[in-house]
């Protein structure tokens, strides 16, 4: 498996930049995970979008879905120019059913239920998924081929379940979207020490901190989670190939 940072940023993008999202790939096939601000332009450093074959949306937040409507126009262009591709599957889980029925669109792109309790599979990924602590419904997940698998932790504060959902995953990617003096005061995300303490109890080999907040120096999260983590242990650095 390989996966590529597509954005770091939480809540909206820097400059030129994009919010936290993620290609995964193995043999050919692309899964896009998150699809939010500046996420489609990003995207297309790395792939052509009509070579994408799947989507998978943690939750309905604007920095994670901002992107989805403009995917689905550049699969209607192509249908219009002579260049039609198979309806794209974009998999978010249906707690909210407005914005889960906005995932399937002109026979463009077609939305897949996804839950908490569900393992399915996506092309050779087996992807299983988690609640997190967020202030709405968002789902962690788990991409494993074989006895290889990467942990995206999505947007969360700390909850003790992520422990075993991570256990002795090959790469974690941990949200991190407070420093320390925030902990506690913004529901629903984790600070550097908190990834670093995830990734410490579920024995994982590797840890790299995403979603990162567009103000203040964010090395200083990086040595927060450092302090508590021995592994190897970085900020998700945009266009990365990260091999497992």
């Amino acid at each position: 498996m390989k996966i590529i940072p597509i954005g770091i940023w939480g809540g909206y993008p820097k400059a030129n930049s994009a919010t936290s999202s993620f290609l995964i790939e193995h043999d050919g096939f692309h899964c896009l995970i998150d699809c939010g601000s500046g996420v489609l332009s990003s995207l297309q450093n790395y792939l052509p979008l009509e070579k994408l074959d799947a989507v998978v949306i943690s939750h309905y937040h604007a920095d994670h879905i901002a992107d989805v409507g403009s995917l689905q126009f550049s699969k209607v262009i192509n249908f219009y120019l002579g260049k039609p591709t198979p309806a794209l599957p974009i998999y978010g889980h249906m707690k909210d059913q407005e914005n889960f029925d906005k995932l399937s669109y002109q026979n463009q792109t077609i939305g897949i239920g996804i839950s908490e309790e569900d393992v399915v599979q996506i092309g050779p990924f087996e992807v299983s998924f988690c609640r997190t602590i967020h202030p709405v419904y968002c789902l962690a997940m788990k991409f494993s081929i074989g006895g290889s698998s990467i942990v995206l932790t999505a947007d969360t504060g700390w909850r003790d379940e992520l422990v075993d959902f991570a256990r002795g995953t090959d790469l974690l990617i941990s949200e991190a979207n407070l420093y320390e003096e925030h902990l506690g005061k913004s529901p629903g995300h984790m600070a550097g020490s908190e990834a670093g303490k995830l990734a410490k109890l579920s024995e994982s080999k590797q840890l790299v901190l995403t979603h990162l907040p567009l103000h203040g120096n964010i090395k200083k999260i990086l040595n927060a989670a450092v302090a508590e983590f021995d592994g190897p242990t970085e900020l998700a650095e945009v266009g990365k190939v990260y091999d497992v």
